[in-house]
């Protein structure tokens, strides 16, 4: 399956930001902006890169911008209680969202009904990488490549690990499983630390997730990784093919599973949304981001609103079809 363009998908969302524009005056104006602090809405806990890629862009916008912006953490229900909150802010551009994929394209499949429209509700303003995912076996399984590792996995019994039901390591599973008629289980745990250290004591046999929550284990030898996903290789690990190179068809290795994004809601003034997308994207050049983006082992800093809307209309219908033939059962 290829990836298409779907219409219909954020139509809302882009819509408003474009015709924004037109009522702009009775909402903001947009060379008065901002004069008041803003607040940025994070939908998961602190720490960890969602909150860390959120301060560090919100500490740089607000210098260029001569304002606080004060970050709030909002977690709970997979980024859902944020996303609620902002979505009923006024479309200002003082009340600003930081969230990751699930938000916006997963809990679409994971919950039965959403208090927000992820069509309708936001504009997308500015997208900032999650980075590579590498697939790592345990030092115990005789696998190089994917290759290998399917051959090995045909013949023995494999428990990979995913860091939550409905992730981009439970995709992989199932897509590797689908492609190559394997029958290996998931393994679902409440984040990545528990999984790793499972894997460093063998009860896994492999698992997918981020490379510095995973450096101890490469670091010391207990995994290793065999593929990396998306398009082109991981700068820290350029000996190691991508799934693609390796045969592996599937968009869910090609397509961005992972990011993370500045949302507001819809309706901001388009001059707003543009200004904020500029300081977003100029951050991520900073020598302060850049250093925070090789830390976690991304590549890649961020990306603007047109770009953003760009890829969340024709990946974000890729990413759903595969959350759907996982089968999970909505809450």
């Amino acid at each position: 399956m290829g990836i298409t363009r779907r219409r219909g998908f954020l139509q809302g969302a882009a819509g408003a930001a474009t015709l924004a524009t037109l009522g702009a005056p009775r909402i903001v104006r947009a060379d008065a902006w901002p004069s008041k602090p803003i607040r940025v809405i994070v939908s998961f806990p602190a720490g960890g890169l969602t909150d860390t890629m959120a301060r560090a862009h919100s500490e740089y916008m607000s210098q260029k911008l001569g304002q606080p912006i004060v970050v709030e953490n909002k977690a709970g229900a997979a980024g859902i209680i944020g996303a609620e909150m902002v979505a009923r802010s006024a479309p200002d551009g003082y009340t600003l969202l930081y969230t990751i994929t699930t938000t916006v394209v997963m809990n679409r499949v994971i919950y039965k009904t959403l208090p927000y429209d992820p069509e309708k509700d936001f504009v997308y303003i500015a997208m900032t990488s999650g980075g590579h995912l590498p697939f790592v076996v345990h030092k115990s399984v005789p696998a190089t490549n994917i290759k290998e590792f399917v051959a090995w996995a045909r013949a023995n019994k494999a428990s990979v690990g995913s860091y939550s039901i409905g992730s981009y390591a439970h995709m992989a599973i199932a897509e590797l499983n689908r492609q190559f008629g394997l029958t290996m289980e998931a393994v679902h745990y409440r984040g990545e630390a528990p999984m790793w250290q499972d894997l460093a004591a063998g009860a896994i046999q492999a698992c997918s997730g981020s490379y510095l929550a995973g450096a101890s284990v490469l670091q010391s030898g207990t995994g290793r990784v065999i593929a990396v996903p998306l398009t082109t290789r991981m700068k820290k690990l350029p000996d190691v093919a991508t799934f693609v190179e390796q045969g592996v068809t599937s968009p869910a290795f090609q397509v961005r599973a992972g990011w993370g994004g500045l949302l507001g809601p819809a309706g901001m003034p388009q001059a707003v949304v543009d200004r904020i997308s500029d300081l977003m994207v100029e951050g991520g050049t900073s020598p302060k981001i850049r250093g925070i983006l090789d830390t976690f082992g991304i590549d890649d800093g961020a990306v603007g609103h047109k770009e953003f809307t760009r890829i969340v209309r024709e990946e974000g219908p890729v990413l759903l079809d595969i959350v759907k033939r996982l089968g999970i059962t909505p809450q």
